[in-house]
């Protein structure tokens, strides 16, 4: 092979490869929630829980649905602040966090770190990697992420803020210490409304973190 045509070969191939790798602002990304068996002992009904993540641009929402409570979270990077709704069986919640205490929880998840592995599976038709996240103190767990996939905005979902790709299977680490595994079933790439992330005005009582808690 020609000097010349060793060259034109290595463009192709660098080029190839970053036109493959997809800058993401709308999404919708539908997951399956695999609850460990001690919650699903306790409560049947939370048996087919799902959680699903829309982005447009600096505006993220996250919906975890688990039949019994329902939880809607509503994140503005641009203005730093988030939203959380909570309904359980019609009793409607709204909980605001304002710029101090977004960057304060944002903060947490910044120093969680990802170390990828060699292992890697299609998940939904795409090319993933496994990556172990460690947590500050020192709690590991796993994820796989889609290599294509690149959010436009870091803190779409703050607890993969470091991470390299969009998650399509990862671990949650509960209060208790066990592990829920969420998985992508599907996933679609297409201008989200941006009615999907207003905060309601009517219907929810807002309530304090504090005064949740009390409850």
């Amino acid at each position: 092979m020609s000097h010349r045509l060793f060259l034109t070969f290595i463009f192709l191939c660098l080029t190839s490869s970053s036109q493959a790798q997809r800058t993401v602002s709308d999404a919708k990304i539908v997951y399956k929630m695999e609850l460990p068996p001690e919650q699903l002992q306790m409560d049947a009904m939370l048996e087919g829980s799902t959680f699903t993540q829309y982005m447009r641009g600096p505006l993220s929402r996250i919906d975890m649905n688990f039949n019994i409570v329902h939880y809607t979270y509503l994140i503005n990077s641009k203005d730093e602040t988030m939203t959380t709704l909570i309904d359980q069986h019609g009793t409607k919640y709204l909980i605001r966090a304002g710029k101090e205490e977004y960057e304060k929880d944002l903060k947490q998840y910044e120093d969680i770190q990802f170390k990828d592995q060699p292992e890697t599976k299609q998940i939904v038709s795409y090319n993933c990697r496994r990556a172990i996240g460690t947590m500050p103190g020192g709690q590991t767990f796993e994820v796989y992420y889609a290599i294509d996939l690149v959010p436009e905005n870091k803190q779409y979902n703050r607890r993969f803020v470091n991470l390299k790709g969009i998650p399509l299977e990862f671990e949650i680490i509960t209060k208790t210490g066990a592990k829920t595994k969420v998985i992508a079933t599907k996933i679609e790439l297409y201008p989200i409304p941006a009615s999907y992330f207003d905060v309601p005005k009517t219907g929810y009582k807002e309530v304090s973190q504090k005064e949740l808690k009390n409850m």
